[in-house]
C-alpha cells in the first residue's frame, strides 16, 4: 500500500471495518473517478484500466453516449415491473439484439447478472427437457447463487460449505497448456473423450451441457474448435441442449458479438450480462421459442427488465455496433498477442499466452520447463503494474487477464505493455 495516498488508505480501513470479508479484493485500488480507458483513484492518481471492471466496460468507461440515454430514461421513470406489466424499452433492446444473434435465439428472458442470468438458462433447460442432470466443466465460473454454483468448479473456497447441490456432473475442458493427456493434437482431443462418455452414463438424463466457449476465471482458456465441434455433435445427436454462458466473453469481447461465432456453432441457450449494460447491472437468457415454453408464474423476477438498465444496454449495443468495436479488438488484440509473444522468449516467466480478440490470458510459471505455477509472481506482478498505473487481475491459479475497454488505441496497448515488461524485469531480478 505504499503508493496509495491518505484518503485512499481511510477508505480501505472503513472497507475492512463495514464490508463482508467474502469478497476477493485483488489490490488496494480506491476507485473514484472513471473515464474512458482510465481510472482516478480517491487522492487522483490516474491508471490505465486493462480490466474494463472485468469485461463489463466494452464502450468505455462513463461513456457520454450511453450516460446520455440513462438520464433521458431518468427523467421517465425507473421501475414499474416488466415481470407484470408491459413496456416498449426492454423489447427494443431484443429487437436491437436479434440481427446479432443467431437465426435460432429469439426468445428472450431480462434479469440483472450474469449469475441470474445462468440460472435462468438452467431452469428453462430442465423444464423443456423434464431432466434433471446438467454436465460442466472443469475449471468453469458460472456464477455464485446456488443454481449456477452448482456448475460452477474453478476455486474450491467458492463451493466450501454450499453442499448440497443440484445434480451436476464435471468433466475436463481442453486445457491444452496442462492437459495430461498429451500434446494437441497427438492427444485426439482426450477430453472430448471424457465428455461423450459422461453423457452416455447419464443417457436420457441429461437436460443440458452448460460451457463456457472461453472459460473466463480459470484464466481465458482458448479450446481447439474440434472440442467445441465435438460438443455441439454430441449434444446434437443426444437430444441435449447446449447452453451457452457468454457472460464474459459476449458482447464483441472476442471480435464476434458471441465466442461460439469463432467455432462457426449454434447453441440452444445463451446467458448474457456484463458488457451488455457497460455497468448498468442487466442479464438476459436468450433462447428458441420453442424451448423457452414455460408457463407464466414458472420464472421471473421484480427488477428485470429494469428500464434504467435496458436504455443503457439499448446505447451500449447501438454504440458497439456503430463505433465497430468488434473489428477494434480483433485489431489490437493481434498487436498484444504478437507484443506479448515477444516478451514471452525474453522471459523466464511467461510460460502461456492465449486469446482471442480483447479476451487475453498470461500465465506465469516458476520454470518453462516444470509449468509449475507462478503465483508468487503473478501476484507481484499485479501489484508492480498498480504502482506504475496499470490495472490488472487475475484469472486462473497463476495468470492474469488483458480485457480493457474495446475502446482501447494501440498507443495505449503499446503502453500498457511497456508496463508489464518492466514490472516482468523487476520480478525476474530478484530470482
Amino acid at each position: 500500500m505504499s503508493f496509495l495516498g491518505p484518503k485512499s488508505r481511510k477508505i480501505i480501513e472503513l472497507d475492512k471495518e463495514l464490508i463482508s470479508s467474502s469478497l476477493t479484493r485483488v489490490s488496494d485500488l480506491v476507485f473514484e473517478r472513471l473515464e474512458g480507458m482510465n481510472v482516478w483513484d480517491a487522492d487522483n492518481k490516474k491508471y490505465l484500466d486493462f480490466t474494463a471492471g472485468v469485461a463489463v466496460a466494452n464502450c468505455g468507461h462513463s461513456n457520454p453516449e450511453i450516460i446520455q440515454a440513462i438520464k433521458k430514461q431518468l427523467e421517465k421513470g425507473i421501475h414499474l415491473g416488466f415481470s407484470d406489466f408491459y413496456s416498449e424499452l426492454p423489447l427494443l433492446v431484443c429487437r436491437e439484439l436479434k440481427p446479432l444473434l443467431p437465426a435460432n435465439l429469439n426468445n428472450f428472458f431480462f434479469s440483472n447478472s450474469g449469475t441470474e442470468a445462468v440460472e435462468a438458462m438452467y431452469k428453462c433447460a430442465r423444464w423443456h427437457s423434464n431432466r434433471t442432470w446438467f454436465i460442466a466443466f472443469e475449471g468453469a465460473f458460472h456464477g455464485r447463487t446456488l443454481g449456477s454454483l452448482s456448475l460452477t468448479k474453478s476455486k474450491p473456497v467458492q463451493k466450501e460449505r454450499f453442499e448440497p447441490f443440484m445434480p451436476v456432473k464435471h468433466v475436463p475442458y481442453a486445457y491444452c497448456y496442462r492437459c495430461d493427456k498429451g500434446s494437441y493434437p497427438d492427444c485426439g482431443i482426450g477430453c472430448l473423450n471424457d465428455f461423450e462418455k459422461q453423457l452416455k452414463e447419464l443417457k436420457g438424463r441429461v437436460a443440458g451441457v452448460i460451457i463456457e466457449m472461453i472459460q473466463g476465471e480459470n484464466g481465458y482458456i482458448v479450446p481447439p474448435k474440434e472440442f467445441i465441434k465435438g460438443i455441439r455433435k454430441l449434444c446434437s445427436e443426444h437430444q441435449v441442449l447446449l447452453c451457452d454462458d457468454e457472460v464474459q466473453a459476449g458482447c464483441f469481447r472476442t471480435g464476434k458479438f458471441l465466442a461460439s461465432e469463432h467455432f462457426k456453432i449454434e447453441t440452444d441457450l445463451v446467458a448474457l450480462s456484463k458488457a451488455l449494460g457497460n455497468g448498468m447491472p442487466i442479464g438476459l437468457t436468450i433462447a428458441n421459442k420453442k424451448t423457452m415454453d414455460w408457463p407464466p408464474g414458472s420464472h421471473a423476477n421484480t427488477m428485470g427488465g429494469n428500464l434504467v438498465a435496458c436504455a443503457s444496454a439499448l446505447a451500449t449495443l447501438k454504440y458497439l455496433k456503430k463505433e465497430k468495436l468488434g473489428d477494434n479488438a480483433l485489431k489490437i488484440g493481434k498487436i498484444i498477442l504478437k507484443e506479448l509473444s515477444e516478451l514471452q522468449e525474453k522471459s523466464k516467466f511467461l510460460g502461456d499466452i492465449r486469446g482471442i480478440g480483447l479476451m487475453i490470458g498470461v500465465e506465469l510459471v516458476k520454470s518453462k520447463k516444470t509449468k509449475e505455477f507462478g503465483i508468487a509472481e503473478r501476484d507481484a506482478l499485479i501489484t508492480k503494474a498498480l504502482e506504475k498505473g496499470l490495472v490488472l487481475l487475475p484469472a486462473g491459479t497463476s495468470g492474469f487477464r488483458i480485457c480493457p475497454p474495446l475502446i482501447i488505441k494501440k498507443e495505449e496497448a503499446l503502453k500498457g505493455l511497456e508496463i508489464i515488461g518492466d514490472c516482468l524485469k523487476e520480478i525476474e531480478k530478484k530470482k
